[in-house]
């Protein structure tokens, strides 16, 4: 579905999710087409700006399956930053991110609509602090391995944690604004 309460086209939306959404909201640090996870609904408009537009940092954790074995060079580069190519067609050398491999996380994924695996593959897990249009895919793609699947587990301390699709959790909001290690929000 996209992450999105409105569209002209005739798409899946958030309002077709069986929940009362409140008055005002919505979404933060949306997700594209084919990326799936973590999702932050809201009615408070900072927000936004606070978690992606301020002077701090806050980190957002991925799982990513890409095709073919990734190389420890291959992960490095990941790691120390990339060039990838920007919205208007501007080149930019990503920041330093932490990227490791990992086993096929099955149990975190379950709940999760299952795509055939055409091996060979590798799951990895990234953590970065900037969010470039599609950067992930852009990153995998500048060491030559085509993003398959992607699915967004944490922005900081707030983790999909077994979440189903489709399924919401409303959050006290000050633990919300704790998990996201944002201070003065009021």
């Amino acid at each position: 579905m996209l992450s999105q309460f409105i569209s002209e086209r005739d798409d899946s939306l958030l309002g077709d999710i069986d929940f009362d959404f409140p008055e005002g909201i919505h979404a933060v640090g949306r997700l594209d087409r084919q990326s799936e996870g973590l999702l932050i609904l809201t009615t408070n408009k900072n927000v936004t700006r606070l978690l992606f537009q301020g002077d701090t940092l806050h980190k957002r954790t991925y799982l990513v399956k890409v095709k073919n074995t990734v190389t420890e060079e291959k992960l490095e580069q990941l790691r120390n930053g990339i060039n990838i190519r920007i919205k208007g067609g501007a080149y930019y050398i990503t920041a330093a991110c932490d990227a490791a491999i990992v086993n096929e996380p099955l149990g975190l994924l379950q709940q999760i609509i299952s795509l055939p695996a055409y091996p060979p593959y590798t799951w990895l897990k990234i953590s970065l602090t900037e969010g470039k249009f599609h950067q992930i895919r852009k990153m995998t793609s500048a060491v030559h391995h085509r993003c398959q699947r992607l699915v967004r587990i944490a922005i900081e301390g707030l983790e999909l944690d077994g979440l189903a699709p489709g399924a919401v959790k409303e959050i006290v909001e000050d633990d919300f604004f704790s998990l996201l290690k944002i201070d003065n929000w009021k």
